[in-house]
């Protein structure tokens, strides 16, 4: 079990996966302000500073509620925040939660996001003792579905036109891994 007193900071090789401060404030916007990183998020790119100052606030009550987890992604080497994960909708009555993840144009393809979301799953199913996660990604969004993949997620559904963004209908391909799933994948995991 986690104590819910301290937000937890998770490290891999290069990133350390800490709690959101305001100072982080400018990142942030850099990452949500981004259409091509918004692109198949289910809310539009924001336009201002306050809207992430509310996302900063709604991830701090998140986690005095003890319902949502969400880590800044922040590179070792020189401290920039590259983006975040998150676990939100932490049951834990049910022992599951869903996993969230977005990450800076400028950091595709760096195989950071992956470091990330191999942190955050073993946590998941290790201190925070949990039995299934679930993840949904936009069906269009064949980045989002490999990096799930990879992890073993398996796709487990399609929802159809869950998502009205903008005036454009999305669907959702939905995911789900088991800590079964992931124990025994553990030997063949390789952040990459």
């Amino acid at each position: 079990m986690i104590d819910w007193e301290e937000f937890p900071t998770l490290t891999s090789p290069r990133l350390r996966l800490r709690r959101i401060e305001d100072s982080d404030r400018t990142a942030l916007f850099d990452v949500f302000s981004d259409p091509q990183v918004m692109r198949y998020w289910s809310s539009p790119p924001h336009n201002d500073l306050a809207q992430v100052d509310r996302l900063i606030g709604r991830i701090h009550e998140g986690f005095a509620r003890r319902d949502l987890l969400q880590w800044g992604v922040e590179r070792i080497e020189d401290g920039q925040i590259l983006g975040t994960c998150t676990l939100m909708g932490i049951d834990p009555g049910n022992r599951r939660a869903e996993i969230g993840y977005i990450l800076g144009r400028a950091y595709w393809g760096c195989g950071y996001m992956n470091e990330a979301l191999v942190a955050v799953v073993d946590f998941a199913f290790g201190p925070l003792r949990l039995h299934r996660l679930e993840a949904d990604a936009d069906s269009r969004n064949a980045a989002s579905c490999r990096a799930l993949e990879r992890l073993g997620f398996q796709r487990e559904g399609l929802l159809r036109e869950r998502w009205i963004v903008n005036d454009e209908i999305s669907d959702t391909a939905f995911y789900g891994l088991l800590e079964r799933e992931w124990v025994a994948s553990s030997g063949s995991r390789r952040i990459s």
